[in-house]
């Protein structure tokens, strides 16, 4: 059975925006270890599925999504929202 992470994105730390907040995403675990290259060693593996980072707009849609692919689903819970409010001239204290 192939492994994967379910989770919701929070908002970048640069960004102010609320685009892709809400939209839930399915990471596959790697199924075989990475390994150092012997010429160059730059680490990487066989593993073409690390590489894939599916969206999705509901938690019910990445489960469905998940179950029909026959993904071992680990659901983690969404970050907590924080809203810290202040005035403008805090930002001179």
């Amino acid at each position: 059975m192939r492994k994967a992470r379910i989770y919701q994105q929070g908002t970048r730390a640069t960004q102010s925006g609320r685009a892709r907040a809400d939209s839930w995403v399915l990471d596959p675990e790697p199924a075989e270890a990475r390994q150092a290259d012997p010429l160059m060693g730059w680490v990487g593996s066989g593993d073409t599925e690390t590489q894939v980072r599916l969206t999705f707009p509901t938690l019910e849609a990445a489960r469905a999504y998940a179950a029909r692919e026959g993904f071992v689903v680990e659901v983690l819970p969404a970050p907590a929202k924080r809203l810290i409010l202040q005035s403008y001239a805090e930002n001179f204290r």
